[in-house]
């Protein structure tokens, strides 16, 4: 385990009183259960975290105002969650302004996730999706991408034309990690890594692996070649809790990122952990 408090940059959180989750539960049916703040304390009651950045999850469209209102009477409640990243309709074109400029009321928001990677392959490229990705640097916002490894091609046209945006890509872009599967995705992701303007979230590794019977050796080609290509300046530590729980525990993800970079300085160690995450979401 890190020696130091970790930021995570990816914890999910519902509140089944408040927030309705149609896709979701639709999509992971075994995870209706209750994944609040105190069942996260518990997972990651081993992981002494410094800080952690909530991601939106999939909400019904008509409450994701409510749940960035959740979360913040959260932060109340946990001074460690300093950032949330919300979900909106960046495919609405400069429609969408009118909500971005609605969540600049929540300081805590930092950033935004509109869900690419059950959309078509083409989706991100729509003239009204970057149009309104656009819109993030005059607020200030950064842009979590999550996508399946197909859609890894048409992901760095897109940020190929909003080089003003701020990208992260999650989960190291969904490889095919079960049937360890590397092309395209190694030459993709080197792709992307040349672009300056994205980072890349060390997170959701296990879930794409066979979820009873991955090894860490597994998932330790897909680390190398993350760290080779995007580097200690531009990559970041996330949890994906609750949905990692699929396959892996909090304490056990922590640990494996820590066997996959032993040999590592503490000062690469400090960037993935905790620099670049406050640096990058502005915590």
């Amino acid at each position: 385990m890190p020696e130091f408090p970790i930021i995570d940059t990816h914890v999910h959180l519902v509140n089944r009183d408040r927030i309705r989750y149609s896709g979701l539960d639709e999509a992971l049916p075994e995870l209706t259960k209750p994944f609040g703040l105190s069942t996260f304390h518990e997972h990651a009651a081993d992981v002494e975290i410094g800080a952690f950045v909530f991601m939106e999850v999939a909400c019904d469209a008509s409450d994701r105002l409510a749940e960035v209102e959740w979360v913040t009477e959260l932060a109340a409640q946990d001074a460690r969650l300093q950032g949330i990243v919300a979900s909106a309709a960046i495919e609405q074109g400069k429609a969408v302004t009118a909500e971005l400029e609605c969540y600049k009321q929540h300081s805590l928001v930092k950033g935004i996730r509109r869900l690419i990677q059950s959309e078509s392959i083409d989706f991100c490229l729509q003239p009204s999706f970057l149009e309104g990705l656009r819109r993030l640097p005059e607020l200030d916002y950064t842009f979590d991408i999550c996508i399946s490894h197909q859609q890894l091609s048409n992901v760095i046209s897109m940020v190929r034309q909003c080089p003003d945006v701020r990208f992260i890509l999650d989960h190291i872009g969904k490889p095919d990690i079960k049937n360890q599967t590397f092309e395209p995705w190694k030459t993709e992701l080197a792709e992307l890594a040349e672009l300056p303007n994205v980072h890349c979230k060390l997170s959701g590794m296990a879930t794409e692996a066979d979820h009873r019977q991955w090894t860490r050796d597994d998932l330790r080609p897909y680390v190398d070649h993350v760290v080779d290509t995007f580097g200690f300046d531009r990559l970041v530590f996330g949890g994906d809790w609750f949905v990692a729980t699929l396959a892996i525990e909090y304490p056990e993800w922590v640990g494996t990122v820590d066997w996959a970079l032993s040999g590592c300085s503490e000062n690469e160690l400090g960037k993935l952990y905790r620099e670049n995450a406050r640096a990058f979401y502005k915590l």
